[in-house]
């Protein structure tokens, strides 16, 4: 697979994050493809992004015969930088200029097929299919959180749905974003993960809220929390021994994006 994208003398070191199956050999990052049809579709994509100056992108590596993905894997241009984690006014910073490159790609057809949990739980958060909460431990916080939806009236988008661990800072350069998560929806959602993240797992305040644009964030912020509520209440159904200390871990983090909404909407 190696010698397919032209690096057969190189010795592959295994990268962190990307649930360890990124490796990079020399400046290029090799990962599984997953869907050829989406992996195809978002090389093809991130192969014709314009340069930026505010946003760094990657790009796709195609083998020596001219295709993007070898044996299942696909190859990127290795970007210099770290995880930018709790450095959220550039993280959304970066989600804004990557969003501009990308507001002009239309809407793929894969995104009808998928049926991972991931896409289940955009789909219930944006009122495409029933709120059916299958744990106890997420129901009430679920329903607390649909008290603050309100109807949205901005665009959809290709946005990258998952920012939160995928943004590198390096000095001197612009932010990368790296991983696109593809979703079909407004970009100030896909900020509102952010800060939804921030707020359940790195211990952020109130203030990351206000730093979202968009008419609604409070009401955006709830709806990117039950996203992720309802992606842990499907992933937890395949769970055995370990499913109810995933379901308190994962319950209390939720509730505590639901008290901080709460107390903003109490103004």
């Amino acid at each position: 697979m190696l010698a397919d994208f032209g690096i057969e003398h190189a010795r592959p070191v295994r990268l962190p994050g990307g649930e360890g199956r990124s490796w990079r050999a020399v400046d290029v990052v090799l990962k599984p493809a997953g869907s050829v049809a989406e992996t195809q579709w978002v090389a093809e994509v991130f192969s014709a992004l314009p340069d930026s100056g505010a946003v760094r992108a990657p790009r796709p590596v195609s083998t020596v015969s001219g295709t993007w993905v070898s044996d299942g894997w696909m190859a990127w241009s290795w970007l210099p930088g770290e995880t930018a984690i709790a450095r959220w006014s550039e993280i959304i910073a970066a989600g804004c200029a990557l969003h501009t490159l990308l507001a002009d790609v239309p809407r793929p057809a894969f995104l009808d097929a998928r049926d991972d949990v991931w896409a289940i739980g955009d789909r219930v958060a944006w009122g495409e299919q029933p709120l059916v909460v299958e744990h106890d431990r997420f129901r009430a916080t679920a329903q607390a959180l649909a008290v603050h939806l309100v109807p949205c009236r901005e665009p959809s988008q290709l946005v990258h749905g998952d920012l939160t661990g995928n943004v590198l800072l390096f000095n001197g350069l612009p932010p990368a974003v790296i991983d696109l998560s593809c979703y079909w929806r407004p970009p100030s959602w896909a900020l509102a993960v952010v800060a939804a993240d921030a707020l359940a797992w790195h211990g952020a305040g109130s203030e990351v809220v206000g730093l979202l644009p968009g008419p609604e964030p409070v009401a955006m912020v709830a709806r990117a929390t039950l996203y992720r509520l309802m992606t842990s209440d499907r992933h937890a159904a395949g769970l055995r021994s370990e499913r109810m200390s995933y379901l308190a871990h994962n319950g209390a983090a939720y509730d505590r994006v639901l008290s901080v909404l709460d107390a903003l909407s109490r103004g």
